[in-house]
């Protein structure tokens, strides 16, 4: 039997949370697969006790913009190939994207953009969604089995959001990004972690500035999901709700082949 377990977090920050003792948590912890969203650096500015540690090759997504998004993959298998964009400029740019293949499945990590800033920007988002679809749809159309994990900064239902109503007009709970959701889903993936908990007050974001955590006023952003075929392969799927550091959760997906 083969198992592979793999961790995403958006970090908030890789040398914020690296004060916070990140180093010590990855290398105790061992998730095979680690992946981070919204490092605010790029490669030379993560500290260097952290741009390589023993155990894992580390891969590097950078914005063009100084002290904002990008990704980064810390992993003890290494992939096949990695590529850091859709290969569409608008959205590569900004430092969002890895994807990872893995022969049993092509790994997505992504920090999907926030639609809250304007209008333009909502609409970058939902642009931004559609891409990511299209991409994915032609490998899984090829016969390719997905991982798909990151900060989607969309909460999916109202069992997602602690206070729904207040927040229905609100970037991250709209109609239409919602709906993208669903029409995600529809063409042939799972949210992985409703297939083993159902239960109300599930999240993984809450907001620094009304202490929201202390009290699980929060919103479930950060998922993982799978084509249905890879999920035979699904054993669990989890948020680790104790982990402090950023004002996300880390979430954590484990997979095994019965060789």
């Amino acid at each position: 039997m083969r198992k592979m377990r793999i961790w995403c977090w958006n970090v908030n920050g890789i040398r914020a949370v690296h004060r916070k003792g990140f180093k010590k948590w990855l290398i105790t912890e061992k998730p095979d697969i680690l992946c981070i969203q919204e490092t605010k650096a790029v490669r030379k500015q993560f500290p260097p006790d952290i741009r390589n540690i023993e155990g894992y090759q580390t891969y590097f997504s950078e914005a063009n913009r100084k002290g904002y998004s990008g990704v980064a993959i810390y992993t003890n298998i290494k992939p096949e190939t990695v590529k850091t964009g859709f290969g569409i400029d608008e959205f590569d740019r900004e430092g969002r994207i890895l994807i990872a293949d893995y022969v049993d499945f092509v790994l997505f990590n992504i920090y999907f953009p926030n639609g809250k800033r304007s209008p333009e920007r909502l609409q970058f988002k939902i642009d931004f969604y559609d891409a990511f679809l299209e991409y994915i749809n032609a490998l899984k159309d090829e016969g390719r089995n997905l991982v798909v994990c990151g900060d989607v900064n969309t909460a999916h239902k109202e069992i997602d959001i602690a206070r729904p109503k207040e927040n229905e007009k609100i970037s991250g709970f709209l109609p239409e990004e919602r709906a993208w959701i669903n029409k995600f889903l529809s063409e042939g993936y799972v949210d992985t972690f409703r297939e083993f908990n159902k239960k109300p007050d599930q999240y993984s974001w809450w907001s620094y500035r009304t202490k929201a955590r202390e009290r699980n006023v929060g919103w479930r952003l950060d998922y993982f999901f799978v084509n249905i075929e890879l999920m035979e392969h699904v054993e669990s799927s989890y948020i680790l709700s104790d982990v402090m550091g950023s004002d996300h959760a880390p979430i954590g997906l484990d997979l095994v082949w019965k060789d």
